[in-house]
């Protein structure tokens, strides 16, 4: 009995030291490091097309049609009411993290998504041409709130 109460006692202490915690700077770089080399794939393939307005601008349109529920107009998340409160939070497109990764990684994401972050898969939805023309608009995006927010989070109509 007393090595079963022994037993209880430092399971609960073990436990009680588990906490919820935001992620120190190691653990951060860590998994960053993880999602480039190994967990995203697409690292070594290249955008074939040119990076000029016309592909950015259609780029958009597609993005505005599909990714804009969760990465706003601007995919800063401008306007998302529920961003910051996912698990893992809605990145920021534009930030170091999110353009750290190649192009064709970028793609990779889009096309496949990240389970179980929340990020769907897209594949089949848009064409390859597509998917590489959203992959310039992440390259090129507004400033944080230049496109105000998402219509079906403003009360205004779609149309």
């Amino acid at each position: 009995m007393k090595l079963i109460t022994s037993l209880g006692v430092i399971s609960l202490l073990l436990l009680s030291g588990c906490g919820v915690r935001a992620p120190g700077k190691l653990e951060r770089r860590t998994a960053l490091l993880m999602k480039h080399r190994i967990t995203i794939g697409g690292a070594k393939e290249r955008n074939p097309l040119p990076a000029d307005q016309d592909s950015i601008d259609h780029g958009q349109k597609s993005f505005g049609t599909y990714c804009v529920s969760c990465h706003g107009l601007d995919g800063h998340a401008t306007g998302v009411p529920f961003a910051d409160r996912m698990s893992p939070p809605i990145p920021d497109l534009g930030s170091a993290d999110v353009q750290s990764y190649s192009d064709g990684q970028l793609k990779w994401i889009i096309e496949n998504g990240i389970y179980p972050s929340g990020m769907p898969a897209s594949k089949g939805i848009f064409s390859e041409e597509e998917i590489w023309q959203m992959v310039h608009y992440i390259r090129h995006l507004p400033s944080k709130g230049s496109l105000g927010e998402p219509a079906i989070y403003s009360g205004a109509l779609v149309k």
